[in-house]
């Protein structure tokens, strides 16, 4: 089900709960509600459309990926940037990312992994997980 997106900034800056099994219609729309604005937004966490749980969906090059209970435990390369957000009202924001991260998370089948990003695709998750943590840009 594509979810309306949620505006509320203090809703947006509380921090969101651990995903479960049980939240996987969560994750449903999440992705289906990412796909619907693929024009204008590249990732998006549950907190965006009224879900505080932990669960993150965002664009790569090689198709839509989502993440259960993300956690960056590494990251390297830092740089100052601009960035947006639909949640958000105005414009482009300072913020300060890192080129290479390294992630721990749960896959679709909630399968512990541990992966390593980089470039814009790192960016989009560092922004993803900022929103897990009840941080705003």
């Amino acid at each position: 089900m594509i979810r309306e997106l949620m505006h509320d900034p203090f809703f947006l800056g509380a921090r969101s709960v651990p995903a479960t099994k049980d939240d996987a219609h969560i994750a449903n729309d999440l992705m289906e509600t990412l796909a619907a604005h693929r024009h204008d937004c590249v990732g998006m966490a549950a907190n965006m459309i009224g879900f505080k749980k932990c669960i993150i969906a965002f664009t790569t090059p090689f198709g839509n990926m989502l993440m259960y209970n993300p956690v960056i435990v590494k990251c390297d390369k830092p740089y100052d940037t601009e960035e947006g957000c639909l949640s958000l009202l105005g414009g482009p924001r300072p913020v300060k990312r890192y080129d290479f991260i390294e992630v721990e998370f749960q896959d679709v089948n909630f399968k512990k992994k541990r992966q390593k990003f980089t470039g814009f695709t790192a960016q989009i998750i560092q922004h993803e997980v900022d929103h897990c943590n009840g941080i705003l840009i």
